[in-house]
């Protein structure tokens, strides 16, 4: 080897350093740089958004909070001015749209946390911005309109009445969140006295129990049990049940409600009928690995596609999992919980032939003036099942309003409704909620309507009645 190539070869080891060095600031730079790129592109609208981001403070110096609107035009939440000219913001339903819309002082809740990086942000005409500037005044936040329809509000709110309870309605091929009501209520225009008063009481009504309220879903469950038979057994159809009102599976007693007698049930009768026997004897014949797989693409145990507060709801059996504990698990009870917005993204699915929406309650941004500044689009979080899968469950529960649990409370109709109703008991007195979850229109689905009634059982109220009512105001108020 020549003199020149050893040193070159001593050159190139002592450059190695050097090189990874360089490397390694090269790649930092790039990573930093797609940081930022990300951060401003995705995540800086969700951080300012953040209650307890002081930084929104420096925008409500300079921007009056715009207002947020109802999908046909009315205004749920607004900035108005003391005599003393203090801001404050003013709800004038109060009550009615408080979950979904939230509350902006005392910290933050719904619509109110969630869009106040547009509500802070002004896209007002740029000559009255310089004329603001000029005068010291403030400029117009940009408006939010929301998904929310007022008149179907309106009627969830007074149809569950006096009840707690919750009801959701969605669009199941849009994802669009129609209403959102849940009870206990409160008041956000006195949002400091409530929030004082529940933490003295410990009164829940601070809870949106739509997105936070975990119940057993109770027979609702009953579609996902059927779903996960039929895919174990492709002659579904044969499936015979001879329910005499009560029976032992596994070593456990199950009963049907009021221990009513079904007779011989096929599976569209067995949900039709509710019939627990039956789906206790479906219980302990499925398998439960397979079954909490079903149950998980459905996300149990997982997060939702939804921005707001919210709690998983909850499967806990698999495979290993003691076979005693399967018939009360088949029929939702157990130790089985859901949300009523995940019951209603389930139903949701299935109307929408196994595809399931993201819910989302934003429509678009709008200046002061009506501009439309930014529009938000409905967005698929996946396919969930097969679009055969899902047609095959519309037939088998379309017998329940048909002749089955909800037929009475949809006789007359001038639309056809596809759903499941429930009673889940939530102790040990055998006292139970109200369930109904379903939609209209089975061909081409256009609103799910999930409603729970807490403690239905000692109330009298009816889930199924409450639907009826939505049900009957959408296609007499809304829909043309």
């Amino acid at each position: 080897m020549s003199r020149e190539e050893i040193e070159k070869k001593n050159n190139d080891k002592r450059n190695v350093p050097v090189l990874v060095i360089t490397y390694i600031v090269v790649i930092l730079f790039v990573s930093m740089m797609a940081y930022l790129v990300k951060y401003v592109a995705v995540d800086s609208e969700t951080t300012i958004a953040n209650p307890y981001n002081t930084r929104q403070n420096l925008y409500a110096k300079k921007v009056i909070k715009g207002s947020i609107i109802s999908s046909d035009g009315v205004v749920l939440a607004e900035t108005k001015t003391d005599d003393n000219g203090n801001e404050y913001r003013y709800y004038p339903y109060a009550n009615k749209f408080v979950h979904a819309v939230g509350y902006d002082s005392n910290g933050q809740a719904g619509l109110e946390m969630d869009s106040t990086y547009y509500l802070l942000t002004s896209n007002e005409n740029i000559v009255k911005q310089i004329y603001h500037a000029l005068k010291n005044e403030k400029n117009k936040g940009n408006n939010v309109v929301s998904t929310l329809n007022y008149d179907l509000q309106t009627t969830a709110y007074d149809a569950l009445g006096y009840n707690d309870g919750a009801v959701v309605v969605i669009e199941p091929d849009t994802g669009k969140i129609l209403a959102m009501v849940s009870k206990p209520d409160y008041d956000p225009n006195d949002i400091e006295n409530v929030i004082a008063d529940s933490q003295t009481t410990g009164g829940s009504y601070l809870v949106n129990r739509v997105t936070q309220g975990l119940y057993p879903p109770g027979s609702t469950f009953k579609v996902l049990t059927a779903l996960e038979y039929t895919r174990e057994n492709p002659d579904y159809e044969n499936y015979s049940y001879e329910c005499t009102g009560e029976g032992t599976f596994a070593g456990v007693p199950i009963h049907c409600y009021h221990y009513k007698v079904h007779g011989t049930v096929d599976l569209k009768d067995s949900l039709a009928y509710s019939c627990n026997t039956s789906f206790s004897n479906i219980g302990i014949t499925i398998d439960m690995g397979k079954f909490r797989t079903l149950c998980e693409d459905f996300l149990f145990n997982k997060s939702l596609p939804y921005s707001g507060y919210y709690n998983k709801s909850v499967f806990e059996l698999d495979g290993k999992s003691d076979k005693s504990l399967a018939p009360q698990t088949a029929i939702g009870q157990g130790n089985t919980l859901i949300t009523p917005l995940h019951n209603a993204l389930i139903m949701s699915t299935i109307a929408n032939g196994g595809v399931m929406m993201k819910p989302y309650m934003i429509d678009r941004i709008e200046n002061c003036d009506g501009a439309v500044v930014k529009t938000f689009k409905p967005d698929s979080y996946g396919k969930i099942i097969s679009p055969t899968e899902a047609s095959r469950m519309i037939g088998l529960l379309s017998g329940v309003s048909e002749y089955g649990t909800a037929a009475d409370y949809f006789y007359g109709s001038s639309y056809k409704i596809i759903g499941k109703t429930g009673t889940a008991e939530f102790n040990a007195n055998n006292d139970s909620h109200s369930w109904f979850v379903g939609f209209a229109d089975k061909d081409d689905p256009d609103i799910v309507v999930c409603v729970i009634v807490e403690n239905a059982s000692n109330t009298g109220a009816s889930a199924s009645y409450i639907a009826r009512q939505i049900f009957d105001c959408y296609y007499n108020n809304v829909a043309d």
